[in-house]
């Protein structure tokens, strides 16, 4: 008898993932995850623990101070009983194996220069050294998973640990804590456990500080991204994998539409994103009771987060009232044709990207600057796009850089009536100065 549907539905999406990433590595096995992207941050990509489509390096992780201490084996074969632990920073206790980062991680996306880098979380692997050294001796790839405790993820944990066996694959884990709860610490040393009895090497809990830059959501978000690139990074990681589903998807397409701010919110998370194809989301056509069906019929112990029945949340507000009442309203059906939408979408932006990136070259004079004529002949969709990376090229982060900011640019050549420079986020201005657009960092 084989396993019940929504088990093999997981394994069956991982397990593609897996062949791709198997098949991607052998024709560039000198990408092993050592050179690091961090995650932009673009309107309509950010869900509750979402990615972004990354542009620009991390600033490797040795121009950094880690702080490391030795690791002790995962006890318990079926997830632990927290009464069984020993005290939070005893000798051997799992809160012990977390490591903390020093100051709040600010990490946006692209990230800052080597020079104005916060502290990047730096933990300690769960396995041996000498275990983790003969993985990365054995010149297999090796694939992360992000895990939180939550169904969707630990789900996730399982099929890569399942399908990992069969493959050619090394299979490891990073779970992050946030340090916004009471106990997180001891949770994340649970978590961990319960991903290194399934097989998962190596495992790690770190520990970050969040920052206020964008709100509480989006301040974790980039906390916790930092964290998973650093991992990526230490551990040679070819890819790492996300529990999103397609109910996030939908979720992540109604708030990109309530900011109105372009297709490109409306394509939700891309399936595959990040520098060098860095995270994989393999649940992206699953909805979430699948996942969590997975988990009760594999016994596997999940954590729900309060923080995701939090009416202060805006995500939390739209999964528990929002999308139940566009159901009742308009039927069943909603959260696959948004997800459908987001496909949609996100064909069109892409194409529309290459567009501009072509386009960006023709309209430059001889030193490089942007002429205003050749700029109001392209159609509005690859012009704006065309400002936009030129304003990010300049400075601007491009996560508060917003589509009202560049319609303000695009008057300048579209409206042009004598107007003063545009102060745009980075310290950046934009000015038309004799029919040229000169957009630089002050």
């Amino acid at each position: 008898m084989g396993p019940h549907p929504a088990v093999a539905a997981i394994r069956l999406a991982v397990r593609r993932v897996l062949h791709d990433i198997l098949t991607e590595y052998a024709g560039h096995p000198e990408r092993s995850g050592t050179e690091v992207g961090a995650t932009a941050a673009r309107p309509g990509t950010a869900a509750a623990g979402s990615a972004t489509d990354p542009q620009t390096p991390l600033t490797p992780l040795s121009q950094l101070t880690p702080r490391t201490t030795p690791g002790t084996p995962h006890p318990t074969p079926h997830g632990p009983n927290p009464g069984s632990f020993p005290a939070p920073g005893a000798p051997g206790s799992p809160a012990a194996r977390t490591t903390h980062s020093e100051r709040p991680v600010r990490l946006g996306h692209p990230p800052a220069p080597a020079s104005r880098l916060p502290d990047a979380p730096v933990p300690r692997p769960v396995a041996s050294p000498a275990a983790s050294g003969r993985a990365a001796a054995s010149g297999r790839p090796l694939v992360l998973v992000a895990c939180s405790g939550g169904a969707d993820s630990m789900a996730l944990a399982s099929a890569l640990a399942f399908e990992a066996r069969k493959l050619d694959i090394r299979a490891g884990a990073v779970t992050v804590d946030h340090g916004l709860q009471d106990g997180s610490g001891l949770r994340a040393a649970e978590v961990a456990n319960r991903l290194a009895a399934m097989g998962l090497d190596p495992v790690e809990a770190v520990s970050v500080r969040v920052g206020r830059d964008g709100g509480p959501e989006a301040a974790a978000r980039d906390a916790r991204y930092a964290a998973l690139d650093a991992a990526a990074e230490r551990h040679g990681a070819v890819a790492v994998l996300l529990g999103h589903t397609r109910d996030d998807q939908a979720e992540t397409v109604l708030l990109g539409l309530a900011r109105g701010s372009g297709i490109r919110s409306l394509s939700g998370m891309a399936a595959v994103s990040g520098a060098h194809r860095r995270y994989r989301r393999p649940f992206l056509e699953l909805d979430r009771q699948t996942a969590r069906k997975a988990c009760l019929v594999q016994a596997l112990p999940v954590w729900d987060d309060p923080h995701n029945a939090d009416p202060a949340y805006t995500r939390s507000r739209l999964r528990h009232e929002g999308l139940p009442a566009l159901e009742k309203a308009l039927g069943k059906g909603v959260v696959e044709a948004l997800a459908r939408t987001a496909q949609l979408s996100r064909d069109d932006a892409d194409a529309l990207d290459s567009w501009a990136a072509d386009a960006d070259a023709a309209v430059r004079d001889e030193s490089g600057e942007l002429e205003c004529a050749k700029l109001y002949a392209l159609p509005p969709a690859v012009r704006r796009r065309v400002l936009r990376r030129a304003v990010i090229d300049a400075g601007s982060p491009a996560g508060s850089l917003f589509a009202r900011h560049v319609e303000e640019v695009d008057r300048l050549i579209t409206g042009w009536r004598g107007q003063g420079a545009i102060n745009l986020p980075g310290r950046v201005e934009a000015r038309r100065q004799s029919g040229r657009l000169v957009i630089r960092q002050g």
